[in-house]
């Protein structure tokens, strides 16, 4: 198969991204209950100790998709199309995608994440790794609206969408995403999306609130971040990490607790902090499979198939979209 590399990424909305992300922190820590969107998580830092977190031994939805993606490979390469572009969907590392590379045969792989730095060492190592696989990063928010390389316009799509990153928005928000993915991908093609299953409380309050503490740091390092970026003037130690499970909403709530009272400068702009006051920095939502599948068919997806792991914990769910 004679598939050319690209030399250069594709680009969308980068000039953007600064002014954006100024303008989602102003917005939520201005707001009240104040808010952070979880995808600021995400720099070169924010990356790297979401990596860590993966390898943690109370964080059960890595290696259980790694298993299942492991186990099932075969049967999700059967239901997509030979030598469609997969698309993925927050690709950050590529440790789950290169187990579908190996047993699927891809014409072309299109990588899409917010941060271009991480994005694109990552597409450099699979290069190496896989050097007859044409490689596209898009340096792009993916639950907004971006251009496909016109390299992968005319091949058969599949989406890639792992990690449970789905439950991650609210019910509405990830609405929005499927059918903004549905018109991205297009009629007729597929979407693989790992899901993370409603289970015994104490299992997702460990995973959240490790031992080690790195989840605790990921989550401060988006206080980091905004120093760095936005010229915020946030003391790290006067804020702590806690996870907690909210049983109606079906989720688990991640928040950034002020020890004290306080006021933070951010861009020359002056928040006050009660002590005890929360920024609620992300909340993941655990779903059933009706529930998340009635989802999907709301979204212009039909579900075609399930995988759940033994333990009944995770699932993995190819979705196709409707004519």
């Amino acid at each position: 198969m004679n598939i050319h590399v690209a030399s250069r990424p594709a680009r969308s909305r980068p000039e953007n991204a600064h002014d954006a992300f100024a303008a989602d922190v102003i917005a939520g820590l201005t707001r009240q209950p104040k808010q952070l969107p979880p995808k600021y998580f995400y720099d070169e830092t924010g990356s790297r100790l979401f990596e860590e977190i993966t390898r943690l031994p109370e964080y059960y939805p890595t290696r259980t998709e790694l298993g299942m993606l492991r186990d099932h490979g075969q049967e999700i390469a059967r239901i997509m199309p030979p030598d469609a572009a997969l698309i993925e969907f927050g690709a950050g590392a590529t440790t789950k995608v290169r187990l579908l590379l190996a047993q699927c045969r891809i014409g072309a792989y299109v990588p899409v994440d917010i941060s271009g730095a991480f994005l694109n060492g990552q597409a450099t190592a699979l290069r190496a790794d896989f050097p007859d696989l044409a490689v596209h990063p898009v340096v792009a928010d993916f639950t907004a609206p971006f251009n496909l390389p016109r390299a992968v316009q005319n091949l058969p799509k599949v989406g890639f969408f792992p990690g449970s990153t789905i439950g991650n928005f609210e019910p509405q928000e990830a609405s929005a995403f499927l059918r903004g993915a549905r018109e991205i991908l297009g009629t007729g093609s597929t979407l693989i999306v790992g899901v993370d299953l409603e289970k015994d409380e104490h299992v997702l309050r460990a995973a959240y609130n490790d031992a080690a503490g790195i989840t605790a740091k990921f989550n401060l390092n988006l206080l980091e971040r905004i120093n760095h970026e936005l010229d915020g003037h946030f003391e790290l130690s006067t804020f702590t990490h806690r996870a907690i499970y909210n049983r109606e909403r079906h989720r688990i709530e991640m928040h950034l607790i002020s020890r004290k009272a306080q006021t933070v400068r951010v861009m020359e702009r002056s928040i006050a902090f009660r002590a005890g006051e929360s920024i609620h920095t992300e909340s993941s939502y655990k779903y059933s499979v009706e529930r998340f599948q009635a989802l999907a068919r709301d979204a212009g997806w039909t579900p075609r198939e399930t995988w759940i792991d033994p333990d009944g914990l995770f699932s993995v769910q190819a979705l196709l979209a409707k004519e």
